[in-house]
């Protein structure tokens, strides 16, 4: 029974990260695979498997789960808190469920199949908007938008999962399947820039730079570098400047059409930010935080009295928009302890994994993301979360093996 229970639970985790894009199609599937994998775990692990958790990143991620639970408890807002709290146990949970498989060759697999499957699919809707349209249009364009597959940033985070896993997956000794991780990076990177994906670009050129401080080629390594600095640079300046377009042009505009206030093609960070801020003001300094719920009606009732656009104002107060950043978010909601946390849990792990690329570059990733969006607000980002512990678990003990055997 151990036996056939071990050589089925690494496909458990290959299916459910398969399929996680679709979770909108076959919601009960993945909740299904959940259960499968905590049953399972009791007879295959192993007490060896246990060491990788004591990795200091690892625990101290627990740490900030646990600390979650006893605030919002302390404070009595553990019914209203319960759903993002349940959010942060699916990412640790899924590093825990993982410890007794070897490596991450087979969820690597699925991160990058998902990916393409969820750029057929969005092909497939947009070429049926299309038709039903009569209308072509790429970019930031509501036709774009509503035939994807999920939320862009998170299919932009999926498509740069699935780069980074063929970048490091291609061999240095030519191989033919080396030809297949290239036309994966290539399609990828043409569907991140087709849906004008402004994060993914960005962090596809952070990556880049990043890249240039492994291996050897110093002077070429040099040139890349300041090549991918200045085109951050030049990126920034033109969203910096659409931005400011967008903003003018959602203030000004009465009745947006339903589709595009459904597609979000105006801007909204601007406004959320600067309602943060003046919460954050208003409370001042907080060591344990508001709450999750809390934090949302402060928000809302910010929205009620700085946005004058009446359309706007109803839409954001209707959809109750958070903080769209991690780090305010801990900080509003559980305090300076939780910031302080989760920023230990990125610096240590930083450390920790600076030798290697891989994590390294995942890491990169998620403060990136973390920057314009709460991660642990949708269950996908919380997935996304999970396969991130995954990467630093297993590329901690992958680092510990390889110093063995140098000793």
């Amino acid at each position: 029974m151990r036996i056939l229970l071990s050589a089925i639970y690494p496909y458990a985790f290959l299916l459910l990260y398969l399929i996680i894009p679709f979770d909108n199609y076959i919601r009960a599937l993945p909740n299904i695979l959940l259960a499968i994998l905590v049953i399972a775990f009791p007879f295959i692990v192993k007490k060896d498997d246990f060491k990788k958790l004591k990795s200091l990143p690892i625990s101290i991620f627990l740490l900030l789960f646990a600390y979650l639970c006893i605030d919002s408890f302390i404070g009595g807002r553990l019914p209203e808190d319960y759903n993002i709290i349940k959010k942060v146990l699916i990412a640790v949970g899924l590093a825990i469920l993982y410890i007794p498989v070897a490596d991450v060759k087979k969820i690597n697999s699925a991160i990058i199949f998902s990916a393409l499957a969820a750029i057929v699919f969005s092909i497939y809707n947009f070429v049926l908007i299309t038709d039903a349209t009569g209308s072509f249009a790429l970019g930031e364009s509501p036709q774009v938008v509503e035939s994807l597959l999920i939320d862009r940033l998170y299919l932009g985070l999926l498509s740069t999962f699935s780069i980074l896993i063929s970048f490091q997956a291609i061999q240095k000794k030519y191989h033919p399947i080396n030809n297949y991780y290239l036309a994966n990076i290539f399609v990828n990177v043409l569907f991140i820039i087709l849906i004008a994906s402004k994060i993914a670009i960005i962090s596809l050129f952070v990556l880049l730079l990043i890249r240039q401080f492994y291996g050897q080629r110093k002077i070429w390594k040099a040139i890349i570098a300041i090549f991918a600095i200045a085109a951050l640079a030049g990126l920034f300046l033109i969203i910096k400047n659409e931005k400011a377009i967008q903003y003018k042009q959602a203030e000004n505009q009465q009745n947006p059409p339903a589709f595009i206030e459904n597609s979000m093609t105006y801007e909204l960070r601007a406004v959320v930010w600067e309602c943060a801020q003046n919460v954050i003001n208003n409370e001042g300094f907080s060591l344990t935080g508001m709450g999750f719920d809390a934090t949302k009606d402060k928000l809302v009732s910010c929205y009620e009295t700085q946005i004058s656009n009446q359309k706007k104002k109803e839409k954001f107060v209707s959809e109750r928009y958070n903080t769209h950043n991690q780090f305010l978010d801990f900080y509003m909601s559980a305090g300076f302890i939780a910031l302080l946390l989760f920023l230990a849990f990125i610096v240590f792990s930083f450390i920790s994994s600076r030798k290697q690329f891989f994590p390294t570059a995942m890491l990169a990733m998620l403060l990136m993301y973390c920057l314009v969006e709460n991660l642990f607000h949708r269950q996908i980002g919380a997935y996304y979360v999970g396969f991130i512990l995954i990467v630093l678990m297993t590329s901690a003990k992958t680092s510990e093996n390889n110093n063995i055997k140098r000793i």
